[in-house]
């Protein structure tokens, strides 16, 4: 049994792309899923202005955890966000914490949600 749970180990798929257009300083876009054994990554890091990966950081973000000014994903902070944990301004999520908040828990200035928390709840 150990030996097929080792096996699927060694197949899981890592995704990495990295567009040569820099602004900033930063790619375009990065992509960045699965473990880089290589660089001894666990999780694929991605940061650039549109970044994809199980870690991204970047104007837009989206991933398993991001942070960027529209950031998408499982636990998600920045300007807009949208995710399970979502923090930030103005927020969509499961668990939502910010300016404007709106999900199941809603924590925030304004906010609406199953159990909402704020100064203008709904």
């Amino acid at each position: 049994m150990s030996t097929i749970v080792a096996a699927k180990r060694r197949t899981r798929k890592t995704i990495r792309y990295r567009s040569s257009r820099m602004i900033l300083g930063l790619p375009w876009l990065d992509v960045a899923c699965g473990p880089d054994l290589a660089k001894g990554e666990d999780r694929g890091i991605a940061k650039g202005i549109i970044a994809v990966g199980d870690l991204a950081i970047g104007g837009i973000a989206i991933g398993g955890l991001s942070c960027g000014i529209i950031s998408i994903g499982g636990l998600a902070a920045g300007l807009f966000t949208v995710g399970g944990v979502a923090l930030g301004g103005v927020v969509l999520g499961g668990v939502a914490i910010g300016g404007l908040a709106l999900g199941g828990v809603a924590i925030g200035i304004a906010a609406a949600g199953g159990v909402a928390i704020g100064f203008f709840t709904r």
